[in-house]
């Protein structure tokens, strides 16, 4: 199916079946984003990026109480 079909489809869909879609499409999304994430920091990906942030959070003046 195409997403112009898609698009044809959900218009003719009921409000409350709409907002189930935009539900589960939004936890689609989410739960697509985590596994990237989590992907990429299995394969090392973000590695640097971490050292970087590592650095910087260290190098912050902290005081406590």
């Amino acid at each position: 199916m195409s997403i112009s079909e898609l698009k044809v489809a959900i218009k003719s869909l009921p409000a409350n079946e709409v907002a189930q879609l935009t539900d589960w499409l939004v936890d689609y999304h989410d739960r697509t984003w985590d596994d990237q994430i989590e992907g990429d920091l299995e394969s090392g990906k973000l590695d640097k990026l971490l050292d970087k942030i590592d650095i910087e959070y260290e190098s912050i003046d902290l005081v406590t109480e």
